[in-house]
């Protein structure tokens, strides 16, 4: 192992302005020694020892999050890393792993009292590298968080497309086979001969069926009872296709005496081709409509994504409705509502004016408190997410509200601390609430947090004209 000496201090830009006396106090004071490749350098929740010097070798900074290794960084020659003076620091939060041969020189941190109170060109050289070392951290931990936000929402967007996508597979193939049969059907239907009246009597009859929206809304029970009627009148008039028949006329509100009405009117040697071809029209109909209700169920996804993200917009403040951003963000997280089987209650003051926001940022707001509460009411019983919004004089007051466990009071005054969290590795970086907290400052408001078991209120407040 080489001796370090002050030239192999000053040749490392951080040191390059310290005195050499300091240098040769630090050279003195330090434990020197090498890390072999595949030794363990530090590990995360172990105390930080003091400051270290990396004069040869690699070593490897990473985290494991979701079961996967995310590399920070990669300390090389002339990295200086480890406890710096006035860092709030004191417990590692990273697995850090020799690559290969590595000569470390390490400050003891017992003796940082001292370094501060006697040598203050070699502790503003520490502080820059801190200073620097917390900006580039926070930078990756704000990418980080950013990404495991578009994760939660495409992982979410995606389980919500899903559904209408499939029903429009589904309804599409479904539709492609029945209209392969409707040429038998309409054979059938040409057998006969029906007069003009007859013709203009269907023609009325099917436009009505198919305008009709106010189809009555039956119970499970009350469906197979008007079901059975239908089925028995139609053995009892001989008609084929009995069960397929009954099901649709029922869904169109068509009862026994419609289809009396209707028998009085056709010969019956015909009710049946032409009850096969109302059928055909009406199956049609549903299917159809079952394409169009997936289709919009997509395209108003697609516009709360582009509403949510407000990716067409610059960043400058606007006045919007403020449940606009709410609602939409409700829509993004509906995946993890639904699997928590969490009732959500909107206490909505709809009379609200408009606030002045930058909207694409208010909506990570809602988004990481709404989120938190989902998580916070994990497993719990009958879990209820309530959404509360009231006017308080010149300011709007918005309140996101679980009945989850609540926060522990020992933990209350740090929630809002850059990089602290409650959640497991992997699900969360400490960022969220920060960010929460640094967004609504910038609207001139306030963010408070009350909480007792059973009752966890987050209540966000800021002026109208932000």
């Amino acid at each position: 192992m080489k001796d370090i000496s002050v030239q192999d201090l000053l040749a490392i830009e951080v040191f390059k302005d310290v005195p050499e006396n300091q240098l040769q106090w630090m050279i003195d004071h330090s434990e020197h020694y090498e890390l072999q490749e595949g030794d363990v350098m530090i590990r995360p929740g172990e105390p930080l020892i003091g400051t270290h010097v990396i004069f040869s070798g690699r070593i490897e900074l990473y985290r494991v999050q979701a079961n996967t290794k995310q590399i920070i960084s990669e300390l090389l020659p002339g990295t200086v890393t480890g406890i710096l003076p006035f860092s709030r620091g004191k417990i590692a939060i990273a697995h850090g792993v020799c690559l290969e041969t590595a000569q470390v020189m390490t400050l003891p941190k017992e003796l940082l009292r001292e370094l501060v109170t006697l040598h203050y060109e070699l502790t503003q050289a520490l502080v820059i590298v801190m200073t620097s070392r917390v900006r580039e951290f926070t930078e990756l931990e704000q990418q980080n968080e950013k990404m495991m936000a578009l994760g939660k929402l495409s992982a979410g967007l995606a389980h919500e497309l899903n559904n209408p996508a499939a029903a429009i597979v589904r309804s599409s193939a479904s539709l492609k086979e029945h209209l392969l049969m409707q040429p038998d059907s309409f054979k059938s239907l040409l057998s006969i001969h029906l007069s003009h009246e007859e013709i203009d009597l269907l023609n009325d009859k099917m436009v009505t069926l198919l305008n009709n929206t106010n189809r009555p809304v039956l119970s499970m029970m009350k469906r197979s009872e008007k079901e059975d009627e239908i089925l028995d009148w139609l053995d009892m008039n001989q008609i084929d296709g009995c069960e397929d028949i009954a099901d649709n006329l029922v869904e169109f509100g068509v009862g026994e005496d419609d289809l009396e009405a209707l028998k009085g009117k056709i010969n019956h040697d015909d009710l049946s081709p032409v009850l096969t071809w109302i059928n055909n029209s009406l199956t049609t109909e549903r299917m159809v409509a079952d394409i169009q209700e997936a289709s919009k169920r997509i395209a108003e996804l697609v516009g709360s994504v582009k509403t949510f993200t407000h990716m067409d917009r610059g960043g400058e403040r606007e006045y919007v409705d403020i449940h606009v951003g709410i609602r939409n963000t409700l829509i993004m997280l509906n995946y993890k509502l639904k699997k928590g089987n969490i009732k959500v209650t909107e206490d909505f003051d709809l009379t609200l004016p408009p606030v002045k926001a930058m909207v694409g940022e208010l909506n990570q707001v809602w988004t990481n408190l709404i989120d938190n509460a989902i998580d916070a009411l994990d497993s719990q019983p009958e879990a209820e997410l309530t959404l509360i919004t009231r006017r308080d004089k010149e300011f709007v007051k918005v309140t996101i509200c679980d009945n989850g466990p609540g926060v522990p009071a020992e933990i209350r005054s740090k929630i809002f601390d850059p990089f602290f969290t409650t959640k497991s590795v992997g699900k969360g970086t400490g960022l969220g609430l920060d960010v929460v907290n640094r967004i609504v400052r910038q609207h001139r408001g306030t963010v408070t947090l009350h909480s007792q078991p059973g009752r966890t209120e987050f209540v966000v407040c800021f002026p109208f004209n932000g």
